[in-house]
């Protein structure tokens, strides 16, 4: 009988640390958190120093007893969920289900899953860090209150079914905000002026663009505004001959990004992968928790994905010099091991005692493992691994040029053109930070002398309008609440899925727009509770959380000081908007065929539903799956109708609206026609060119068109 029970979260986890343990130790799965706050209350004696009611989940009553029989049967019990508030959290939960000393040194934390990672968490157990503890417990409260107390308010004065919370309400905001922005945003005109100059002897030609004029003491930018006198600039340059004024000659660095944490993982898998930051946190965790290897066996690959320090130990910086230095050689290997400066944030958490993302081995790069995991294993695993590699690499070398051009006859206006190439690709060679702006492009200039002559060879002027800010995908949004200190990088996935699955956003080519629900219940909460839910209040809340963390607040004086402030503002709400309901509904183009009127989209209990603008005159109603029809009958069952659907990651497909009795689906649209030569329906599927084919398997019809 073992005399070591180990606790983790995952039998993934317990799987892999089983395997560096070996006899004497027992691993168990506690399969998450195993206490919380119950789900039909609030469960909060806010009266009572908001002491919350936990309560054992019933889906893990059976675990919790497991643990409890192997646990008495046990000498020593180690504590070893994740290293941070939550896994925290959960150990502190299991210590007191289990009746343990929390002045014992009985938690352990594992940085990596690998046999060095875990020898030296069991060789340095430590207690239950009541402070992390306390910061998890002031969340869980926080969201909780402003959850439980402020969705059902939404819910009275708009539409059953909302939901408000501490961030994810703020992040509503940004978006709408950025909305209003782009509604808002008046065009203005200018112009721009481009020439092409042929240099003397040469052939390629010197691409520019008019910058202004020089006076006796500088050179200033003209802004043309309009095109009357763009043509005026445009016709007096014609006219003139041109030299080259100066040339600029230099070279610049360009050093590589440090290595993943956890906001910036989500963001280059969002914009380089596809990935949603909640199945990038997905993918992994499961890298970290051990994936089965041929001849290791189950093998942690990443540190730790959790975590705001850029940090890098010594030894995985030197292990990946090595690599560099056998695959690329030796001038891709700076002199020194890089350090990235950590964050100030960083440094007052206890997130910091873990390193940034990356491989647990170096040299084990993607091609070496990319029998044992899948898809997008593989994919997350060459992001991080390549990162990685390329933060201890060495500088990418640029040689850049600037050309300045002006008039012979006067010495007067000038013309710009400036570009590099690259001398040395250094990190490059392997990973390139993605941005969500457009970079420069890498562009030679021909050579040219100082005072060389040049011929115009063409000249022309282009019309534009400033452009509206854009609107935030899923991984600029992440990168402005990082900005803003809104939320924590581990809740950032959790975060936007609550707010596309409550559809207070929708996601179309992976930009974020605003639904116009969530313009309504945005305005609403910008009304009433202005001074709660906004950006300066949540961030400074979220740097509360961090004081109690390291141990300089009380965390029942921060829950305090909030619940004033939110109570005070919700009873004044209430208060004032007695027996009002904001009237929110959506226009459809569906006519009623009992009255003729426009059919309207409602919210009730149930969710969303079709009703006639008409009522209560009119009471006609119908299933909101109509609004998605597509006016073709189901080839399957010929009794239902073809409506449009969403996967849960928002890919559109065709199925039956008698789900689940006709369970017909198909990503291709499915059409009324039938096929010509064996009368089967038809079906189309687009890219460049449209395809119409037939899916009977002894039919070879096939009919291709041009998309516009």
């Amino acid at each position: 009988m073992p005399n070591n029970l180990v606790i983790v979260e995952s039998p993934a986890k317990a799987k892999t640390i089983t395997k560096y343990l070996g006899k004497g130790f027992e691993v168990i799965a506690s399969m998450g958190h195993v206490r919380d706050l119950p789900k039909n209350k609030i469960s909060i004696d806010i009266k009572n120093n908001f002491k919350p009611n936990y309560e054992v989940s019933k889906d893990k009553e059976k675990i919790v007893e497991k643990i409890k029989k192997k646990a008495e049967k046990s000498k020593n019990i180690f504590l070893a969920t994740d290293p941070d508030r939550e896994g925290e959290a959960i150990s502190w939960h299991l210590a007191y289900l289990l009746n343990l000393d929390l002045n014992e040194k009985n938690r352990v934390c594992f940085n990596e899953i690998t046999k060095s990672g875990v020898t030296y968490g069991m060789s340095n157990p430590k207690k239950v860090d009541i402070n992390l503890v306390n910061a998890q417990q002031a969340r869980r409260i926080l969201d909780r209150i402003v959850g439980y107390k402020l969705s059902p308010f939404l819910s009275r004065k708009i539409c059953g079914g909302l939901s408000a919370g501490r961030v994810q309400s703020v992040a509503v905001k940004i978006i709408v905000d950025r909305e209003e922005e782009i509604k808002a945003f008046k065009p203005e005109e200018y112009w721009s002026i481009s020439a092409d100059f042929l240099p003397e002897g040469s052939e390629k030609k010197l691409s520019t663009l008019f910058y202004g004029y020089k006076t006796e003491k500088k050179e200033e930018r003209l802004d043309l505004k309009n095109e009357a006198q763009t043509n005026k600039t445009l016709e007096e340059l014609k006219t003139r001959n041109y030299k080259i004024l100066r040339i600029k000659r230099g070279k610049r660095k360009r050093k590589p990004a440090p290595t993943f944490i956890t906001s910036t993982l989500q963001q280059d898998a969002s914009r380089k992968l596809g990935f949603q930051p909640k199945h990038t946190m997905k993918v992994a965790q499961e890298l970290y928790e051990g994936i089965e290897i041929k001849d290791l066996g189950p093998t942690g690959l990443i540190t730790y994905m959790r975590t705001d320090s850029v940090r890098v130990s010594e030894y995985a910086a030197e292990e990946s010099r090595k690599y560099i230095l056998d695959t690329w050689g030796e001038q891709y290997v700076p002199k020194e091991i890089r350090k990235y400066k950590v964050s100030k944030k960083a440094k007052i958490e206890a997130q910091d005692a873990h390193e940034a993302i990356r491989p647990t081995m170096p040299s084990y790069n993607p091609e070496k493992l990319k029998d044992n995991l899948n898809l997008d294993q593989y994919k997350l695993y060459k992001l991080i691994w390549d990162r990685f590699i390329a933060s201890q690499m060495s500088d990418c070398i640029q040689n850049t040029t600037q050309i300045d051009i002006t008039d012979i006859q006067e010495n007067k206006y000038i013309f710009k053109a400036s570009g590099y190439i690259v001398e040395f690709d250094g990190f490059t060679v392997l990973y390139t930070e993605s941005k969500d702006e457009k970079s420069e492009q890498e562009k030679a200039l021909p050579k040219v002398k100082k005072d060389s002559n040049l011929k115009l060879e063409k000249i022309e002027s282009s019309q534009h309008f400033m452009q509206p800010p854009h609107r935030y995908s899923e991984a600029s949004l992440i990168k402005s609440l990082e900005e803003y200190g809104i939320g924590r990088p581990s809740t950032y996935a959790n975060t936007i899925s609550t707010i596309l699955s409550r559809e207070y956003v929708t996601k179309e080519q992976k930009i974020l727009k605003p639904t116009e629900l969530g313009e309504v219940t945005n305005k609403l909460l910008n009304d009433r509770f202005d001074d709660i839910i906004n950006l300066r209040f949540t961030a400074k809340m979220e740097d509360n959380l961090d004081t109690i963390e390291s141990g300089k607040s009380e965390w029942v004086k921060i829950l305090d000081n909030f619940y004033t402030k939110f109570k005070l503002a919700l009873d004044l709400a209430t208060n004032d908007m007695k027996g009002q309901k904001i009237d929110f509904e959506e226009e459809t183009d569906i006519i009623c065929e009992k009255c003729g009127r426009k059919m309207i989209i409602k919210r009730g209990r149930f969710g969303k539903f079709i009703s006639c603008s008409g009522y209560p005159e009119c009471t006609n109603k119908k299933n909101i799956s109509k609004l998605n029809e597509i006016g073709v009958k189901c080839p399957l069952c010929n009794g239902g109708n073809i409506i449009l659907r969403k996967t849960k990651k928002g890919r559109v497909f065709y199925g039956c609206n008698n789900y689940p009795k006709c369970n017909f689906a198909s990503w291709d649209e499915v059409l009324s026609e039938n096929c010509p030569k064996c009368g089967e329906r038809l079906y189309k599927k687009t890219t460049k060119l449209s395809k119409f084919y037939c899916k009977n398997e002894n039919c070879d019809y096939e009919k291709l068109e041009e998309t516009n």
